[in-house]
């Protein structure tokens, strides 16, 4: 194991988070602002990159690994959490909107896994975060993630997490699978994906679902997501109350609509 090995448990449904319990020494990685609680004896550093033992230890190497998570529109720092205490203890990370996170052991999965570039939560100190090009361009542009996906690297676990309820599909060779560009969560490395534009003009203009979706070949295992978080937060928008002047959204409602009323005093 190049990656620190780590024990985990999930809890709730919902709206879940992860128990990760650490060794005397072992880290975990995560993305900043995923932390719910931790006991003492944890240390917490931000670093600059994905933290990963691969990155290298010159300025070089740390410019690297920053510049693949700025690519993914992701920060330029994560943070790690170190057990620096004599006995196991214990730190949790939740999910930012409502779903499932999915524990992925990438030592059983070829070592590497490409996900949605804001899928990634935490992982064992080790696990590489960086950026997977997608070969064909029709992928990159219409792809509804852009041009560029998340690829977590590495041996050990790693937690990605996603909208609504998770659904694994194991596609056997030569299989294919048709999916919203949105509701795609993962898939590991020996799945090809590509764009597909949608036949037939009044199906493209007023289906609903979009003009492009994924289709996704076998052999391969692909996370497919039921409620995407652009969905969900259009769909939140689109139902906010209009003020009678139909210039913004209600300030009585609070949030979005205060705001810009507030910015515009």
């Amino acid at each position: 194991m190049k990656n620190h090995e780590i024990d985990f448990k999930l809890y709730g449904d919902d709206m879940q988070f992860v128990e990760v319990e650490l060794d005397p020494h072992e880290t975990v990685v995560a993305e900043a602002g995923s932390l719910m609680m931790m006991e003492d004896n944890i240390q917490m550093e931000t670093v600059f990159g994905d933290g990963s033992n691969n990155q290298g230890s010159g300025i070089m190497g740390k410019l690297m690994g920053a510049g693949k998570r700025l690519i993914t529109g992701e920060s330029l720092f994560m943070t790690t959490f170190t057990n620096s205490g004599m006995g196991k203890r214990k730190v949790y990370f939740a999910a930012p909107y409502p779903g499932k996170i999915i524990p992925m052991d990438l030592s059983q999965m070829g070592g590497k896994i490409i996900c949605q570039k804001d899928a990634f939560l935490a992982a064992a100190k080790g696990v590489s975060v960086g950026v997977e090009f997608q070969r064909k361009l029709g992928a990159g542009f219409f792809g509804g993630e852009g041009f560029i996906m998340q690829k977590l690297e590495g041996d050990g676990m790693a937690f990605v997490h996603a909208g609504g309820t998770i659904y694994e599909r194991r596609l056997q060779p030569g299989e294919t699978l048709k999916i919203d560009t949105g509701c795609l969560v993962a898939m590991t490395q020996d799945v090809n994906y590509d764009i597909q534009m949608v036949s037939g003009v009044k199906t493209a203009l007023f289906g609903g679902e979009g003009l492009f979706f994924a289709t996704l070949s076998g052999p391969g295992t692909v996370w497919v997501q039921s409620l995407p978080f652009s969905r969900l937060a259009s769909r939140v928008f689109a139902a906010a109350p209009v003020t009678q002047g139909g210039g913004g959204r209600n300030s009585d409602e609070g949030g979005i609509g205060g705001l810009f009323n507030l910015l515009n005093k």
